[in-house]
Formats: structure tokens, sequence, C-alpha cells
């Protein structure tokens, strides 16, 4: 199932609109990245499943470029990565 988006885009206050444009973007990039990973596992045709999972891959870029450009828009949610990373990062230590 495909994520709805969780707002109004029409009603978000002007000055967080395009941080709300870029998220929904990212969800939508991820639901595609899930649906084709999910196809290509069903694909009983190789060259199917190939082409699949690399278009999967070319979804993924697109996360990155509307996360970079989220990152560079809202400082908070940069400083949240940062921190969630971090806390990885302590985690796998202590393992």
């Amino acid at each position: 199932m495909l994520s709805l988006l969780p707002i109004d885009l029409k009603r978000v206050p002007r000055e967080e609109l395009h941080r709300q444009i870029l998220r929904a973007g990212i969800m939508a990039e991820l639901d595609a990245v899930s649906l084709y990973e999910q196809l290509a596992a069903m694909a009983r045709d190789e060259l199917v499943r190939k082409a699949l999972l690399d278009i999967a891959r070319e979804e993924k870029t697109h996360v990155g470029e509307l996360l970079a450009l989220l990152l560079k828009l809202d400082e908070e949610q940069a400083e949240g990565l940062k921190k969630g990373e971090e806390e990885i990062e302590a985690l796998r230590g202590s393992l």
C-alpha cells in the first residue's frame, strides 16, 4: 500500500511549504523503492528482475537528492539526522 500524505499541502503555512513538499517527495520515492524491490522479488524473468532492481536504485538516488535539499532547508531536521547517526554509532559500539 502506498503512503498517504498526512497533511493537506494546500493548508501548510507558506514558510513550511517547501519542507513539506520535500518530505512528501521522500515518502513517494521510498514507496517506489519498496514497490520495485517487492516486484523484483516476485519476478521470474531475470531481465525483468534486474530492470526493477535498477529502477529501485534510481529511486534511492532520488531519495538522496530530496533529503539533501531538505537538510539545507531545515536545520532541525539536519540536526536530528546527525543525532540519529550518533545514537546508532553508540549502539554499534556497545555490541
